[in-house]
């Protein structure tokens, strides 16, 4: 492959990797580096690269850490009198162990930040609660404001589809472009259909959601047409396509769904995110992939997609074996449903 375009590989190592360099600092604008490491892979590494963070506990949920912050974070945070900040531990944790409590204190501390002007990530203050996975029962019902999840390190859920039809010259898929004025990742390549899952919304019920609000897919085409395929799970570091700060960890799990369109079902944009969308052949798809268009989560997910149907296979593609247990990541962090 030609020096300027990108293989598969390198699209995966994009957005599911971390550069042991950024995680202390921001404003790194070399963003190639090696995959964020696995325990039993290298021991020694992944020990040296969590020493480096600041881990976040909610009290009350057995005491597990839920998300990771860098040290500039720490540093630059106006923090309230909610949070216990241990330098010696490098544990961040609330004081209090009620989810309303816990609530509170999180929305607070984020209003504060945002009105000093601590954090540039904080511009983009959507008004969007996103779920806090904790590990058990305790957390349940515990959210944060979208824009601060980065900061924190917390895991996100999203939905991503892929819309497709065939035609008698095979298979053609839905590619939207983002509105160049978006605050992430303007003027770059998305998925047909993706989004973030708010707080207490199932994962389907947000795909239904982001189908009308971005490709004006009538209600009742998705619901009898969407198949579920399984997740998506990568650790990814912002850099500056994302907005705000560079360096920030973004791990995040993405529920997949394929839908074929008949012809006539066109998908539309529905609001000021999505400039048109485009109607590619696989190869189109395959191209602008390696060119680099595509978000980086979307490369992951059109991969993923390659792979279900036999597009992407251990006879075409060296690295199969490493591609396809790379699109999904075991996190460092307990899980629980949705």
């Amino acid at each position: 492959m030609g020096s300027n375009l990108k293989s598969n590989l390198d699209l995966v190592d994009e957005c599911d990797k971390s550069v042991l360099l950024i995680c202390t600092s921001y404003d790194v604008t070399d963003v190639n580096g090696h995959s964020f490491p696995y325990y039993d892979d290298n021991p020694e590494q992944y020990a040296q690269l969590i020493s480096s963070f600041y881990k976040f506990r909610v009290a009350g949920s057995s005491d597990e850490i839920v998300g990771w912050l860098l040290p500039s974070t720490v540093e630059r945070m106006p923090w309230t009198e909610d949070f216990n900040i241990s330098h010696y531990t490098k544990m961040i944790s609330t004081k209090n162990d009620d989810v309303d409590s816990i609530n509170k204190a999180i929305e607070k501390q984020l209003i504060k930040a945002r009105e000093l002007g601590a954090f540039k990530v904080l511009k983009g203050w959507r008004d969007e609660l996103y779920p806090i996975i904790a590990p058990n029962s305790a957390g349940e019902g515990l959210k944060m404001e979208r824009a601060g999840t980065a900061l924190f390190g917390i895991v996100t859920l999203g939905v991503h589809m892929t819309a497709y039809t065939r035609t008698k010259e095979g298979m053609s898929v839905w590619v939207p472009r983002r509105a160049k004025s978006k605050q992430t990742y303007g003027g770059m390549l998305d998925n047909t259909v993706a989004g973030g899952i708010s707080q207490g919304e199932e994962p389907f019920e947000s795909l239904i959601r982001e189908a009308a609000e971005e490709a004006s897919l009538p209600e009742d085409i998705v619901r009898k047409g969407a198949k579920a395929c399984g997740i998506i799970s990568y650790l990814h570091v912002r850099d500056k396509r994302a907005g705000g700060e560079t360096g920030l960890l973004q791990p995040e799990i993405q529920y997949v769904y394929d839908l074929e369109l008949p012809s006539h079902i066109v998908p539309e944009p529905s609001d000021d995110e999505v400039e048109r969308f485009y109607l590619w052949s696989v190869e189109d798809v395959q191209q602008a992939l390696a060119e680099g268009q595509f978000k980086p989560n979307c490369a992951m997910l059109l991969l993923d997609f390659f792979v279900r149907h036999g597009i992407l296979t251990a006879e075409n593609e060296r690295d199969y074996v490493e591609i396809v247990s790379r699109l999904h990541r075991r996190m460092p962090f307990p899980m629980t449903s949705h």
